[in-house]
């Protein structure tokens, strides 16, 4: 980061973070407005998205772009011009900035500045996918997007095995499918789960349904629109109780019974909630370690 400037004699300005609607345009809240009529300049993660947002209120106001491809050397201008006394309205196409989004970095970087930052709440896709999903609210982990290779996706679910908190993701349409897949075969084609697409919009649809049946509705049907993936988390009392070794043990027996590999990895991991392709590999390597101990090779 730059050298920033000295603060101006008459103090620095304040950064703002403006919940904007995720698909409603009458959710903008009063104080937003309030807002972004007095702040110097807005900061927009596509300008002409806020525009449209700015015209409805009859606002206009100085703009620049901040998003994820630009975040150095835009978040560089937002700090410089707010030292020098300029409050900033910090807003995403929809939602809430600085949540799964390139303002969290924005934010730290004005706190490391002594600047100060302010919160006007409003819509925020997790928070209303998880409260109309009839899942547990509680207690709640927000994922965010999964990883787009597969390898690492599947290794962030499996890390939340045995997760007992009801748990919300973002997924694009072009990849609903495929992290349907890796979300059933992680935690089980009968776990509940809502998929909220579309919310606050003309076309807003809540699926409250399971994963399984999820995965086979989406097999037949095209997705459209962003989703929100509200997952149950594991009943507390089977939290844990089964560990890959466990299901592999179960593995081992099915096998001495005369059942296939693939017979015997699936109904493990259907018993279980084991992910498939991990006890698969484990299972694996421990008949072909128990095959190089017969032989006397090392193992």
């Amino acid at each position: 980061m730059q050298e920033m400037k000295q603060v101006s004699d008459t103090g620095p300005g304040r950064l703002y973070l403006v919940a904007t609607p995720i698909g409603n345009l009458g959710d903008l809240s009063a104080r937003a407005e309030e807002v972004l009529a007095a702040a110097d300049f807005v900061a927009a993660e596509d300008t002409r998205v806020s525009l449209k947002i700015l015209n409805r209120l009859g606002l206009r106001k100085p703009m620049m772009s901040y998003h994820r491809h630009n975040c150095d050397t835009a978040g560089d201008e937002i700090i410089r011009r707010v030292l020098d006394g300029q409050d900033c309205a910090l807003m995403t196409d929809a939602g809430t900035p600085a949540v799964s989004d390139p303002g969290e970095d924005l934010v730290r970087r004005c706190v490391e500045e002594g600047i100060e930052v302010t919160a006007v709440p409003g819509p925020c896709a997790l928070i209303t996918a998880l409260e109309v999903s009839g899942l547990p609210t509680g207690r709640f982990t927000f994922e965010g997007f999964l990883p787009t290779n597969r390898k690492n996706r599947r290794a962030q679910l499996e890390s939340l095995r045995g997760e007992t908190r009801t748990m919300i993701f973002y997924e694009a349409p072009h990849k609903l499918r495929a992290t349907l897949d890796d979300l059933a075969e992680n935690f089980g084609d009968d776990r509940r789960a809502a998929l909220c697409r579309e919310l606050t919009k003309i076309h807003e649809e809540v699926i409250r349904t399971t994963l399984g049946e999820a995965r086979a509705l989406y097999a037949e049907r095209e997705p459209k629109g962003e989703y929100v993936l509200v997952v149950e988390g594991e009943a507390p009392e089977t939290a844990g109780e089964m560990s890959p070794e466990g299901a592999l043990v179960q593995v081992r027996k099915l096998r001495q019974q005369g059942v296939s590999m693939g017979d015997a990895v699936k109904t493990a991991a259907r018993e279980t909630g084991i992910s498939k392709n991990r006890l698969y590999e484990l299972a694996l390597d421990d008949e072909d370690g128990g095959e190089r101990a017969e032989k006397g090779e090392p193992t």
